[in-house]
């Protein structure tokens, strides 16, 4: 395997179950157990002769009984990995939890990126690209700061008196806009936890696009990690498929008509109509069917509670106090379970920053292109509001952007690996795809994303997306509201859940369509 230049990934296990492989028999055995639950101290390991214990393990797996290794959990620490390589892998499944330093709070610093295995002039022209883009995320940092400080003030004007207390959340906000010309090759660092299974898995697929060599490296350290905790996972680890079994890159193989991707993203942001998300497709029975399902659970005909009632009963926060916890208790109240059935469809077109927000709301998938397949030679990104103040910050970034594109095409010149290219894509790629979701996740979402605090572009999608809905189904998306709103409605306090982090906007007295921000 070609190895990276840049340090390598380091992969540590630092928290599992004390017997996990043991405890997946334990659990299965329990099953069929007329004696009580079995234990994992019960459970014959030996695998020379194999004991019947872990005949049961392999048979259970092979017949594709997965649940009882989903019970043990594995925590890794992860370091030297590229935000390429956690988006379009470690992110792009809903079975996992994951903390990872964040960009907007925290600087990057230079050299602080993956370089993959290039050689001569591709090298040359790599890292020449990379430092141009983070001397310009530094660059911006300094020219935004006096923009941000002004929109800062005018939201709290009290502060203006402590300018040293202030000056890191006046940063943090330039920090947000600037990130965008850093390249996805940019290192982070994060706690992964998955299950066993999930761990199976990404060792069965890790060979794939969009960046194969980096999550061979990355899955196989992990696996390394837990054989060494318990190899009794060997009895039943398979070999990784190769990329040419892939679905994606036999139709590829099969094909040499392939033609530029221009054509597909002129005709994707045509039907965007200047939308970043554009509502395609939702079931033309929403409101109908949940109010149904509100009926169904509580045993009453329609003459007793009418359609705008149920959903009111359920939606609004002034009846259901439970919108107005800390904890999410949506999927375990009987009532807030007929939220699963409406649903919504989205295509969108966010930055590969943003998406990297969108994507770890885990019950609202989406379908996420293979990335070389959308890289054209033009450039080809998303600007955020903030830049559009300044005409010379907006030329910086332009020009940030040309230059980038200029890398790109110098590496692609040089017949360098598509996968290799990808790194030196900045976060403001924009990321072409379709989402779906059931109004359950989606409404928790939106309390999420709908919040000041949230990242710029991700509100401005979500506030985007509410008001569509509100447009076809008023009764339902009239209650898609940040959560100081719901709060409010609910009489929970604080109305701000934030703290110290209080936006300075009475965004609850608001109306939707009153929404506004720039920092």
């Amino acid at each position: 395997m070609a190895k990276f230049i840049s340090p390598e990934p380091v992969v540590k296990l630092v928290k599992a179950f004390s017997s996990p492989f043991r405890n997946a028999v334990a659990t299965a055995k329990t099953c069929y157990s007329g004696k009580g639950i079995i234990t994992d101290e019960q459970i014959n390991e030996t695998v020379e002769p194999l004991s019947r214990d872990m005949e049961i393990a392999k048979s259970i797996y092979e017949a594709g009984h997965h649940t009882t290794f989903q019970h043990a959990h594995f925590q890794f620490r992860l370091e030297n990995v590229s935000r390429q390589f956690v988006w379009s892998f470690l992110h792009s499944h809903p079975f996992y939890n994951s903390e990872q330093v964040s960009q907007r709070y925290v600087e990057v610093k230079a050299g602080n990126y993956a370089i993959p295995p290039l050689v001569g002039a591709a090298l040359g022209i790599y890292h020449l690209t990379v430092q141009m883009q983070i001397e310009s995320y530094k660059k911006l940092i300094t020219l935004l700061t006096p923009i941000v400080t002004g929109e800062y003030y005018k939201i709290f004007p009290a502060r203006k008196q402590f300018p040293s207390k202030y000056a890191k959340d006046i940063k943090h906000k330039a920090q947000e806009i600037a990130r965008y010309v850093l390249p996805v090759a940019t290192f982070t660092y994060l706690y992964h936890t998955i299950s066993g299974i999930t761990l199976l898995r990404y060792h069965r697929l890790a060979d794939q696009f969009d960046v194969p060599i980096e999550q061979k490296l990355v899955v196989q350290k992990m696996v390394d990690e837990l054989l060494q905790f318990d190899p009794l996972y060997k009895l039943i680890l398979e070999e990784s498929l190769p990329i040419e079994e892939t679905l994606e890159y036999q139709f590829f193989s099969k094909r040499q008509d392939v033609k530029s991707s221009k054509g597909f993203i002129k005709e994707f942001d045509t039907k965007l109509e200047d939308k970043i998300s554009k509502l395609i497709d939702y079931k033309v029975n929403n409101e109908k069917t949940l109010a149904d399902s509100v009926r169904e659970v509580l045993g009453l005909p329609v003459n007793e509670i009418n359609d705008s009632e149920a959903i009111d009963l359920v939606l609004n926060p002034k009846k259901n106090r439970l919108f107005g916890e800390s904890l999410v208790l949506s999927t375990h109240s009987k009532l807030m379970r007929t939220l699963f059935h409406p649903s919504y469809t989205f295509r969108k077109k966010l930055s590969h920053t943003a998406d990297s927000q969108d994507q770890r709301h885990r019950m609202t998938p989406a379908s996420r292109p293979i990335l070389n397949l959308h890289l054209t030679d033009s450039p080809d990104y998303i600007m955020p509001e903030l830049i559009r103040c300044d005409v010379h910050i907006q030329h910086l970034y332009d020009e940030v952007m040309e230059k980038t594109w200029e890398g790109i095409n110098k590496l692609k010149s040089l017949n360098v690996p598509d996968e290799f290219i990808l790194y030196l894509l900045p976060n403001a790629f924009p990321i072409r795809f379709t989402e779906s979701s059931d109004l359950l996740n989606l409404h928790h979402k939106y309390v999420m994303r709908l919040c000041y605090n949230s990242q710029e572009e991700i509100w401005r999608v979500s506030l985007e997306e509410a008001k569509q809905i509100i447009e076809i189904n008023p009764n339902i998306g009239k209650h898609l509201l940040p959560p100081c709103a719901i709060r409010s409605m609910a009489n929970s306090t604080p109305i701000c859940p934030e703290g110290e982090r209080f936006c300075g906007v009475k965004v609850w007295n608001l109306d939707i369509a009153e929404y506004n921000r720039n920092i």
